[in-house]
């Protein structure tokens, strides 16, 4: 498949026909047209798996990282430069695998960056193995046996690492795609999308099909309001938000589950300590001039003890 990135430039996405990638690749770039984001203020990172090669198909800053560490790449992002608007891509695997410990830190530390997980319940690029959202018993067709380990629910774990924008999407129901990332990225703090996405190769299980017939809308139920508004609210929200988070069979919910524009994000926290930050960045201090660095190695040593002693107030 030829994409077009912009008026000059054209790429080849090479996913499988039927891929639920190419919801998630065309939700993101109507997502970033929309709200009027230049190439150079958005930054997408990626780990390993087939969603790591979305960052090769965005007009934009491209990081495609190792298995598992997207997360911490895009939080050195957004500390070093807080103003630019960072984005995680990632499957269940990278995200909820070998890069579950990061995805948890996120959560807790609640930084203002949005993950979306392409979830399709096993890892395509290296074939069909389970991955960890595939339920315990469960026998894809690459699978000699039945899934032998209990599942993670993304939503669940998200909402107890303190993740403030919690969402489930369908990788091709691309408009209501395309509002939920729009509104992730305009949270202000930690939020994750688990997007829904047929494996069309691997995963005879979770097809087109049958996300079709169980797939309903929060925003359409009567009096569903996911955001809180007041602190005292946040209980209750977020047992309602878990009850929805745990739908799964007949019926599974799709849209926001919960949102806290109320608590503080690290960087509102290191503001507090650091009386320069983020007004002045790591990323934009000045460290030459006329090819001579302008700090000494004492002076560094310095000013890196007193930052330790800052931040461990």
């Amino acid at each position: 498949m030829v994409l077009r990135l912009d008026y000059k430039t054209e790429v080849w996405v090479d996913w499988c026909p039927g891929c639920g990638d190419y919801g998630i690749l065309t939700a993101l770039q109507r997502s970033l047209k929309e709200l009027e984001l230049k190439p150079w203020q958005v930054a997408l990172v990626s780990g390993i798996g087939c969603s790591g090669k979305t960052p090769h198909f965005v007009y934009a800053n491209g990081i495609h990282t190792l298995h598992g560490r997207a997360i911490p790449f895009a939080t050195g992002i957004k500390l070093a430069k807080p103003d630019l608007t960072v984005i995680v891509s990632g499957g269940d695997g990278d995200l909820l695998g070998i890069g579950a410990g990061h995805f948890v830190a996120l959560g807790r530390r609640n930084i203002d960056i949005t993950v979306l997980i392409h979830d399709n319940q096993v890892y395509g690029l290296t074939k069909g193995q389970a991955s960890p959202t595939l339920p315990a018993e469960a026998k894809t067709k690459s699978l000699p046996k039945p899934n032998i380990q209990e599942p993670v629910n993304p939503l669940d774990l998200a909402l107890s690492a303190g993740y403030t924008f919690v969402a489930r999407a369908y990788a091709l129901d691309i408009p209501l795609l395309t509002e939920i990332i729009k509104k992730a990225i305009q949270h202000k703090g930690a939020a994750v999308i688990d997007i829904l996405q047929p494996c069309v190769t691997y995963n005879d299980l979770y097809t087109q099909q049958w996300y079709r017939k169980r797939v309903y809308r929060l925003d359409q139920e009567p009096g569903w309001d996911p955001v809180v508004r007041d602190p005292s609210e946040r209980e209750e929200k977020l047992a309602k938000a878990r009850e929805k988070a745990r739908e799964w069979g007949d019926k599974i919910p799709i849209g926001i589950l919960y949102q806290d524009p109320l608590r503080p994000t690290i960087i509102d926290r290191l503001s507090q300590r650091l009386a320069s930050y983020p007004e002045n960045p790591p990323a934009t201090a000045k460290i030459s001039e006329n090819n001579k660095p302008l700090i000494d190695k004492q002076l560094l040593k310095q000013i890196f003890k007193k930052y330790i002693i800052e931040t461990s107030k």
